[in-house]
């Protein structure tokens, strides 16, 4: 619980420090090798939308492999998986890699 600990520190303290007129939201960009991110849903991911932070912030799962959709093309050097972005109007506030 450690990590789902880290992650929840991160996104409360980049939103409550940024204005925003829409909602933010947490890019998980992962892999199918991956296997922190296996890891990682079986930790933090099970309980993580049942949270004040999924709420304030829900995952979106982009696969590092597949093409960046267009709103994230602002996200830059993502190469190690799992990176979570925390994305607030079209803007990366900040992230945790691997």
């Amino acid at each position: 619980m450690a990590r789902f600990a880290l992650i929840s520190l991160f996104i409360l303290a980049l939103l409550f420090t940024a204005p925003s007129s829409r909602a933010a939201e947490l890019v998980m960009f992962e892999s199918t090798i991956c296997e922190w991110c296996e890891v990682w849903d079986e930790e933090v991911g099970v309980v993580y939308g049942k949270t004040s932070e999924a709420r304030m912030a829900p995952l979106r799962r982009i696969d590092v492999f597949d093409d960046r959709p267009g709103d994230l093309k602002v996200v830059e050097r993502v190469h190690f998986t799992p990176t979570f972005v925390l994305m607030n109007d079209g803007r990366e506030l900040g992230r945790i890699t691997g």
